[in-house]
């Protein structure tokens, strides 16, 4: 059970900072990458660190699930958080994208 219990946390935990640098490292790539265009990139990089943080929110709840039958139900703090962090970094990388879009269609 534990054994479960920790990978599941080590999931969320590998899951959720893909999801934190999904973003960055894409724009890294487009700066450095002549043939690769900012805006393209982030269509796709954006939708992939929503998939990857979801995995880590499931991840975590997994975890959270076998910790809570465990016989010592501690830890699992910083899978959850880094899970949600993820969500939170794909959700603003959306807002703005869709903002762009909004923009791009009131010109």
């Amino acid at each position: 059970m534990s054994s479960s219990k920790a990978r599941g946390e080590r999931t969320a935990v590998v899951f959720g900072i893909l999801a934190i640098l999904t973003i960055p490292v894409d724009l890294a790539l487009a700066q450095y990458l002549k043939g690769i265009e900012l805006l393209q990139s982030l269509y796709i990089a954006v939708p992939l660190a929503g998939v990857f943080g979801l995995i880590a929110v499931a991840a975590a709840r997994r975890a959270r699930f076998a910790r809570a039958r465990s016989l010592n139900p501690t830890g699992g703090k910083w899978a959850t958080r880094l899970a949600w962090a993820g969500v939170y970094c794909a959700v603003t990388g959306a807002v703005a994208l869709a903002v762009y879009g909004g923009l791009r269609a009131a010109q």
